[in-house]
């Protein structure tokens, strides 16, 4: 733990005082530096909770007090993406884990003794105040827990919204989800929700299945334990394949099969996983002359300030439920833990509450 100062927001920036964050599996794959150019030394920390504290010039959807969740890509309201209802993938603001300055001034606001700090996906939540783009903060209910709706900032929303958004199931209709990790377990949440009749699990890990029961998951498959292709399994228990997949481990295999066992006619498959850089999607392109449909989804096609709000209703309406993805709680001061359990493959989310 070390002291940084945290400067004011300048134009079209918020200063945030977190109160709960959550670990994502993001923060750990950047942490151990694998695969990309680290920036060090950087604040990590994307999923979130706070309140404004105060509010750079120009900023006036935004005042001190209000409730909000930072996210780690964002909506500027007027590029061609965010003018495009079907888009959330916004050209100035998007998801950038190179860079680690704020885009007003290429400077970071964190520093300790004059040296700079740098951001990490413009959150940095891991502070117990950060400073990130207007753009990129969503205002919420000041009635919701934000113990709770913290983990809507980016892997819950990411699987609910590949299956409410993208996927979107027809009431009885089945869903296969492959990966039941917290992201496909919110995948699966959808699903439920959608009022899907069979929701078909995929893991190789046997031990997920318990847990996935809870969130409507009907069925699993275990691919260790067939000697055939798993999309050739799921085509037998379903009469041809299931209406809906989702696919959430960024395993290419789990890729292909996620889109082969799928209904011809009508069947749709999500891809939500990040796959390795040199990995190639390959298929009989009869697969998709067969009239199947193969989609991708970034954070589950929600913007980030237009939709979040409306996700947080829904956990307030009792639609959604949140409390089960949280599954470990520590203080701040034993951020460690929450990595420990990460690494461990223990549960799904730890909240992490700041301040303690």
């Amino acid at each position: 733990m070390e002291e940084v100062e945290v400067a004011p927001p300048q134009a079209m920036e918020v200063r945030i005082k977190i109160l709960f964050t959550s670990l994502c599996h993001t923060d750990v794959y950047f942490w151990e530096a694998k695969g990309q150019t680290p920036v060090f030394p950087r604040i990590f920390g994307h999923e979130a909770s706070g309140i404004v504290e105060s509010v750079g010039e120009g900023v006036t959807e935004l005042q001190p007090g209000d409730h909000v969740l930072p996210v780690f890509t964002g909506e500027c309201k007027e590029c061609p993406h965010c003018k495009s209802e079907e888009s959330n993938m916004c050209d100035l603001l998007r998801i950038n884990t190179d860079r680690g300055v704020m885009l007003n001034d290429n400077k970071s606001r964190f520093s300790i003794n004059g040296k700079p700090i740098y951001h990490f996906v413009g959150t940095s939540t891991f502070s117990e105040y950060t400073v990130v783009h207007v753009g990129c903060v969503a205002k919420i209910n000041p009635a919701a827990p934000l113990d709770k709706v913290c983990v809507l900032s980016c892997g819950i929303s990411t699987g609910l919204g590949a299956t409410l958004n993208v996927a979107k199931p027809k009431k009885g209709q089945s869903v296969a989800i492959f990966g039941l990790g917290a992201v496909g377990l919110a995948a699966a949440e959808g699903a439920r929700m959608s009022g899907a009749s069979r929701i078909i699990g995929v893991d190789l890990n046997p031990n997920r299945f318990d847990e996935a029961k809870k969130f409507g998951v009907t069925e699993f498959v275990n691919p260790k334990d067939h000697s055939k292709p798993v999309q050739e399994v799921i085509a037998e228990m379903t009469n041809g394949g299931v209406d809906r997949s989702v696919e959430c481990t960024g395993n290419i295999n789990a890729m292909i099969s996620a889109f082969e066992c799928v209904h011809d006619g009508w069947g749709v498959a999500v891809l939500v996983g990040v796959p390795n850089k040199d990995d190639a999607f390959k298929t009989h392109p009869m697969n998709l002359l067969n009239e199947r449909t193969l989609k991708g989804t970034f954070f589950g096609n929600f913007k980030p300030r237009t939709d979040l709000p409306s996700v947080v209703e829904k956990y307030m309406n009792k639609e959604l439920e949140l409390e089960k993805f949280i599954t470990h709680e520590v203080p701040f001061s034993e951020i460690n833990k929450a990595f420990d359990y990460m690494l461990q493959g223990a549960g799904l989310r730890c909240l992490i509450r700041m301040g303690e």
